[in-house]
């Protein structure tokens, strides 16, 4: 058995490999999850043939190995196949999602489905060359272990009880389903987990206009302080950005970084430097770390969580509508670190075409712009090779000239005539006040107005930011759109319920592929919600707030409650169709105990792979992965539970229309 798990994880592996992956700690988190349906697969085979070969053994006409091992693997084929197969198909709405969804899940689905697939093609191919090398000479008594007996006795009775209580089974059951589905309402929303990192990002940004050297001494003020708490080991800065950067800020705007020792106590260290950064009012100021300030500025642009962008024509209106959005905003619970882009009026030289005069002269708008440009700004008229360097030829004026208004005025243009005019001849100049920056979006003007949540959940405080956004009236061409991290877990959520829809009419068609049977198929698929009673309940003991991996848990938890409920039904068919057991509860109770050592085997393969990284709590680099495993630990004990006494229970009671069903003696 456990040659057969290395081979399949190995393969899966090597598939990683080969696609050019990197064993990540996504990838190795889909391998743990994938144990479990590897562990299956080997056991399906490998205990169908063993139960054949020593049934050949006492027969009075034996056939030869070869014969047995290759029918007692043909038996379970369609099974192992079909439940293969909608694993994996649960698993491809997570492998289509895209953004920063996909590319944080993306390597845990590939892994998982790699495995999967990689568990069938050894269990068609492997599993039965072993077991044939193997297992012809194992002894016909069968020895099992003391548990697996214990477990089986105690197992016999108490589902030949549930079998015999169907109602009570089936409305304690519905009764859980519905308390958990009330329940969901009150789970919180994130789109990511705060993660524990030691590398931080802090943006400090003064009104526009402030200087250079101000900023310099806030600086480093601020970095002898950080510096002395014990434990930050690196500081480092850089006010404003060159033009030719990636984002191009003011001198207004810092950003500083800070290291930590890992070996220093996190929390109180996180407290001791917000404490410093709260000593600096009157500013913008946030402290993230590296890896949240980064997905924030791919999200929206900004270093906001969630972001409200307005849109509109015209500079003046945006901002007071941005105004009117803050102050609507400013009380909700759990907001941080609000607030509006700043914009702030700078005196700016405008210069307007006079265009009656620019006529008379034969002059356009463009030719005296150009010329305007040329003194202000410079234009490039050549380039030049310097010590195997470009150097660009501008023309421009001298400083003092474009400080001094009279000298723009009397800058000379030459006309179609050949005449010499000042540019106060065909054009106005004056200096003008005027926005510091106005940004740009879609070929239309917008403003942001960003804060960050502290104390709530993502969803609740995005929900009323929206609702109190919408309430604030905006003139007709201006509307809101809402940005950040609530807005691509939104996203990302209904792409998966999309892609869920269409993976749930895939998995009915599979399951009435397999089973031949409407009523089997819907049987199997309108037990699946059942598996999730447990997830919800383990959300609401670990904190109570849903993640994008949380939901990645509960497609697991579907996944692996599909499977073993095909199988099940399965072998209930196989034993009444090619054993001759009459349809009974004698033939569900039979089932039932030959399925508890592989159904308890899949979900204790599972939940010990996922154990560590549940206990382990939010660890730096387990962040993603620890809500995933408390929601599929959790599922997997509803999902085992389900399997063992209510599956049994709906088979036996609605798996067939009929007048009277034999029940054996309690």
């Amino acid at each position: 058995m456990k040659t057969i798990i290395m081979i399949a994880i190995l393969a899966a592996a090597l598939v990683i490999h080969y696609l050019g992956q990197t064993i990540n700690t996504m990838v190795l988190a889909g391998l743990a999850i994938a144990l479990g349906e590897v562990v299956d697969d080997a056991i399906i085979d490998v205990e169908n043939i063993v139960r054949r070969l020593r049934l050949n053994r006492t027969s009075p006409s034996p056939r030869s190995a070869f014969q047995v091992v290759l029918t007692a693997s043909l038996e379970v084929r369609s099974a192992v196949v079909y439940a293969s197969l909608i694993v994996a198909l649960v698993f491809l709405p997570v492998f289509f999602l895209d953004g920063l969804a996909g590319s944080f899940f993306r390597p845990l689905a590939l892994s998982y489905m790699l495995a999967v697939m990689a568990s069938l093609g050894v269990a068609l191919t492997i599993t039965p060359a072993l077991s044939l090398l193997l297992l012809p000479g194992a002894p016909l008594e069968r020895r099992e272990a003391p548990l697996a007996a214990w477990l089986r006795a105690r197992y016999g009775r108490w589902v030949r009880a549930a079998l015999h209580r169907p109602r009570l089974v089936l409305s304690g059951t519905l009764v859980l389903l519905l308390a958990a589905a009330g329940a969901t309402p009150f789970l919180g929303e994130d789109f990511l987990p705060n993660f524990r990192e030691y590398d931080f990002l802090m943006h400090w940004v003064e009104k526009p206009g402030t200087s250079l050297e101000a900023m310099r001494r806030i600086t480093v003020r601020a970095s002898r302080e950080l510096r002395a708490i014990p434990g930050v080991r690196n500081f480092g800065s850089h006010i404003g950005r060159a033009e030719v950067a990636d984002e191009v800020v003011g001198p207004n705007f810092t950003e500083l970084w800070i290291s930590l020792d890992p070996n220093v106590p996190y929390e109180p260290t996180i407290a001791r430097i917000q404490s410093v950064v709260d000593g600096y009012p009157g500013l913008y100021r946030d402290l993230l770390t590296y890896l949240k300030e980064r997905i924030k500025e791919v999200l929206s642009g900004g270093s906001g969580a969630i972001v409200v962008r307005v849109f509109g024509p015209g500079v003046e209106d945006l901002q007071k509508q941005a105004r009117l959005v803050a102050d609507a905003i400013k009380d909700i619970p759990g907001i941080t670190n609000l607030q509006v882009e700043p914009q702030i009026l700078v005196p700016q030289i405008e210069v307007s075409v006079k265009q009656d005069a620019a006529a008379r002269y034969g002059l356009n708008s463009g030719e005296i712009r150009r010329a305007a440009l040329t003194m202000l700004r410079g234009t490039k008229v050549g380039e030049i090779y310097e010590d195997q360097r470009i150097v660009d030829v501008t023309v421009w004026t001298a400083p003092e000239q474009r400080a001094d208004q009279n000298a723009i005025r009397s800058l000379r243009i030459d006309t179609p005539s050949g005449a010499n005019i000042p540019l106060s001849d065909v054009a106005e100049v004056r200096i003008v006040p005027a926005p510091n920056v106005i940004q740009h979006e879609n070929t239309s003007r917008r403003i942001d107005v960003s804060c960050n949540v502290k104390g709530r959940d993502l969803g609740s405080v995005a929900r009323e930011i929206e609702a109190r956004t919408k309430a604030v009236p905006f003139p007709q061409g201006y509307h809101p759109e809402f940005l950040g991290e609530y807005a691509a877990r939104q996203a990302a959520r209904e792409r998966l319920y999309i892609l869920g829809i269409a993976a749930l009419l895939g998995i009915f068609l599979i399951l009435y592929s397999d089973f031949q049977s409407g009523r089997l198929a819907t049987l199997v698929f309108l037990s699946l919600p059942f598996a999730l009673i447990g997830g919800v309940a383990a959300a609401l003991l670990a904190g109570g707030t849903l993640t994008l991996g949380s939901l990645v848990g509960f497609v697991t938890v579907i996944g692996i409650a599909a499977r073993n409920g095909i199988m099940l039904v399965s072998h209930y068919r196989h034993l009444e169709d090619e054993e001759g057991i009459p349809f009974s509860q004698h033939l569900v109770s039979q089932g039932s105990e030959e399925r508890l050592s592989p159904i308890l085997m899949t979900g204790l393969a599972t939940a010990l792979a996922l154990l560590p990284i549940a206990l382990g709590g939010n660890k730096p680099g387990q962040e993603i992965e620890h809500p995933m495993a408390v929601i599929i630990l959790g599922g997997l004990l509803t999902s085992t539970l389900l399997n063992l006494f209510v599956m049994p229970v709906l088979y036996l009671r609605y798996s067939r229309r009929q007048s009277k069903i034999t029940y054996d003696e309690k």
